[in-house]
């Protein structure tokens, strides 16, 4: 829908502001025999894996595939059973799909800047192009070719060797970045056609079907805040014999040492039952006591 397709954009200029203050305030080629690679790789690596990690854990199809595993294969009989796994994975890819968009949009955006890949690769880069001191060992070119990222420790006499290295490791980088990009528009251009072949929806239903799930989820969220709003202040009123926003208060209740130590300090989700939770310990306090106890009451009038 356009909301996913506004949000990916919205994903997609947030990755590369963050990526482009990224390399300015922090990124510094140690420019050293063996370390250039691993800072390079860092780089472009680590960034992206944080950026998938991020994208996994924001998506809540995420967490409704983890939280439903028991409702997805708790009590499946081995007629959909197939058809249970075909639905997990599609459900799996889509939200790869999601949280592929910031990691892809950096390294894509890292690969064209260059920067970084020259960084990695620039002591790898093969003997033909490196046109000057040929008779120097293989250590000592290699420690030559690893300074070349940092111009201030590159002889006056290696400047146009090193020039014409960075040149090309940056073509090498630019066209990785390019190819990554025109991959990842044609496998998402041709999974929505396959989505779209396959679908046994028309164009007019699916539009349909998308717009009823949107305003399900969104009348269930309002209700689920009005229910849950209405449940707790049955538990709120039990314990201070009022609710707020009452209009006729006319006493208050006033709780216990025993009650008040009863509802304080940490809990986890308990179950009561084969069908409830208690949610905290207000609740778990309102289905177990009675609430008795002192009662003041209280003038309105100013």
């Amino acid at each position: 829908g356009k909301e996913v397709v506004i949000a990916n954009a919205i994903i997609a200029i947030l990755t590369i502001g963050g990526q482009q203050l990224f390399s300015f305030f922090t990124f510094s080629c140690p420019c050293h025999v063996g370390q250039n690679l691993i800072y390079g790789l860092a780089f472009l690596g680590v960034p992206a894996l944080i950026l998938l990690i991020v994208g996994y854990a924001l998506n809540n199809q995420t967490w409704r595939l983890v939280m439903g595993k028991r409702s997805h294969f708790g009590r499946v009989n081995s007629s959909n059973w197939l058809l249970k796994c075909k639905l997990v994975c599609f459900v799996v890819c889509s939200i790869t799909g999601r949280a592929l968009v910031a990691p892809v949009t950096w390294l894509a955006v890292t690969l064209i800047n260059g920067s970084y890949y020259i960084c990695a690769v620039s002591e790898y880069v093969p003997v033909s192009y490196y046109g000057a001191a040929p008779n120097v060992t293989a250590s000592e070119r290699s420690r030559i070719l690893a300074t070349f990222p940092c111009s201030q420790l590159v002889p006056p006499e290696l400047s146009r060797a090193r020039d014409e290295v960075i040149l090309l490791l940056r073509y090498q980088s630019q066209v990785a970045g390019w190819l990554l990009i025109a991959v990842v528009v044609i496998t998402v251009f041709l999974s929505y056609c396959l989505a779209s072949c396959l679908s046994p929806l028309s164009f007019l239903h699916f539009r349909y079907w998308s717009s009823y799930v949107h305003n399900e989820q969104e009348l269930f969220d309002e209700a689920t805040d009005q229910h849950s709003r209405l449940y707790a202040m049955q538990n709120v009123r039990k314990f201070f014999g009022f609710f707020p926003g009452g209009e006729h208060v006319k006493e208050i209740r006033i709780p216990s040492l025993k009650e008040w130590q009863a509802i304080s300090g940490l809990a986890f989700l308990k179950r009561v039952d084969e069908e409830h939770y208690d949610y905290s310990l207000l609740h778990d306090w309102a289905l177990k006591e009675r609430a008795s106890g002192k009662y003041l009451r209280i003038d309105q009038d100013p």
